[in-house]
Formats: structure tokens, C-alpha cells, sequence
């Protein structure tokens, strides 16, 4: 049963949402040398930079050097974003992809942040949380929310 699960993940992440596995398996290559992962499907790469995760397509680069919770979330969260790319298909870098890179970037969305707003707040990272912890079973803590 996994078998079939797997290669229906693969399938549509590789037809449906061909574009942001593209772009996903290039970061995936730029970070070759770092730690990596399989996790429900998705291939992740570990990086020790400055910044959390990025999902695209099956391929998660993510930041594993902020202790064990933050990392586990981190996993559970960019996961939801690979959920997204099986629902959106090629609609996903329109409707997820730039606006919440906008929204991790953008100046006047981090001074927002500083003051109190939750990151998980916006739709595509709410959205992610739900779908994370909907595939998984696992649980974000508090935090995350």
C-alpha cells in the first residue's frame, strides 16, 4: 500500500506540479553536500544558514541546526507545503509559492512580525500547518500556531 501511496505522490509531483519541482530539485543539487533526509515522500536536505525551510514539489531544503522542536515543526510544516503542491499543481508558485516568499521576506511583513503578528498567520503557511499535521499525524507544538 505505501508502494502505491508513494507513486501516486511522485507521479503528481512530477507531472501536476512540474514546475516547482524543477526549481525544488535545483536547490536540492546547490545543497548536495549536506545532510539529508526522506520524510512521508519528500526528500529533504539539511542547510546551517541564516533562514528555515522551503518546500517545492518533493524537495524540502530545510534549517536543522535550531533544536530538536523547531526542526521537527520545521519538517511538519514544509510537508504541508508539499501537500499543497499536489492540490495547486503549476497554480502552486502563483498562490503559495511568491506570496509566501513575499511574506517571509518582505521588510514591512517582518517589522509586522516583530510586533506580534504570527508568521502562521497567512494563508499559505496556516494553510501548510493544517495539511502537515492532517498527513502526518503529527503534532506542531504551540508555537506553530
Amino acid at each position: 500500500m505505501k508502494f502505491i501511496i508513494y507513486f501516486l505522490y511522485y507521479l503528481l509531483q512530477f507531472t501536476w506540479g512540474l514546475p516547482q519541482n524543477i526549481i525544488g530539485f535545483i536547490l536540492f543539487l546547490k545543497y548536495k553536500g549536506s545532510d539529508r533526509d526522506f520524510y512521508n515522500g519528500a526528500l529533504i536536505r539539511y542547510h546551517s544558514e541564516n533562514w528555515g525551510g522551503i518546500s517545492l514539489g518533493a524537495f524540502i531544503i530545510m534549517n536543522n541546526a535550531r533544536g530538536l522542536v523547531q526542526t521537527n515543526d520545521t519538517r511538519i510544516h514544509e510537508y504541508g507545503h508539499t501537500i499543497q503542491s499536489l492540490i495547486l499543481g503549476p497554480f502552486y508558485l502563483l498562490v503559495i509559492g511568491i506570496p509566501s516568499f513575499i511574506w517571509c521576506n518582505n521588510k514591512r511583513f517582518i517589522e509586522m512580525r516583530k510586533k506580534g503578528i504570527s508568521y502562521f498567520s497567512f494563508y499559505p503557511e496556516r494553510w501548510a500547518n493544517y495539511l502537515g499535521e492532517l498527513t502526518t499525524k503529527e503534532k506542531l507544538s504551540p508555537d506553530s500556531h
